[in-house]
């Protein structure tokens, strides 16, 4: 269980030197685990812990204040759209598909209570922003909206697959030119999750420049 600090102090202030806040930083981040569509049931963040969420995302760094990134929500009234649109391009790419298959395509279009679709804009103000940065950003927020639905008590996924490039996924959540579907965004209650898996060792990803990198772990 995860410790509740003061919203209001600020790290390292005087007011807060003896804070835990880097402990309980670091309890959260590893806290956080991908928890499969299929295994988060309702009940969903309510509204007030949705906004929670996605003001979260607002703290991601972000180049000239672009804002390059937006999240779309999939209520359940358009579910089975979004699942048409699943299906439509699994039959696309391979128009062999079995009966079996497609309904598996759409059932995907039901998981979780709470969906939302990140999109990057590579278009949107200065050009100068390359496309990368755009996506760096977008990743901090949603590592960000992660960590808060995490703190919330939330499991949460993200999904990607070839349907994100269809052009019938692009119409439904109207994308325009310059605009790329990065991922799907699940949050709900954990039904079941499987063990944590390990995270790497810092020897496996660190090195300094000008000194011999440390021995990885593997």
């Amino acid at each position: 269980m995860l410790k509740l600090v003061r919203t209001d102090a600020i790290p390292g202030s005087p007011d807060n030197a003896a804070s835990d806040w880097p402990a309980v930083a670091g309890e959260l981040i590893q806290a956080r685990q991908t928890v499969l569509p299929k295994r988060l049931l309702g009940p969903g963040p309510d509204a007030a812990q949705q906004h929670s969420i996605l003001a979260a995302a607002a703290a991601a760094p972000d180049h000239g204040q672009l804002l390059p990134w937006r999240f779309i929500a999939v209520p359940d009234a358009q579910r089975e759209r979004l699942a048409e649109v699943f299906a439509q391009a699994l039959l696309e790419r391979d128009a062999g598909a079995t009966g079996e298959q497609v309904a598996q395509a759409r059932e995907k279009a039901h998981r979780a209570p709470w969906l939302m679709l990140v999109v990057v804009d590579g278009l949107r103000g200065d050009p100068a922003v390359d496309l990368s940065e755009r996506i760096l950003s977008a990743g901090c927020a949603v590592q960000n909206a992660l960590l808060m639905a995490t703190a919330l008590g939330f499991g949460s996924a993200l999904t990607s697959g070839k349907a994100l490039k269809s052009a019938s996924l692009r119409a439904l959540f109207g994308l325009h030119d310059g605009e790329h579907a990065l991922c799907f965004l699940s949050v709900g209650t954990v039904r079941s999750r499987k063990a944590g898996r390990v995270r790497p060792a810092v020897a496996d990803y660190f090195s300094t420049l000008g000194e011999p990198p440390l021995t990885p772990s593997f």
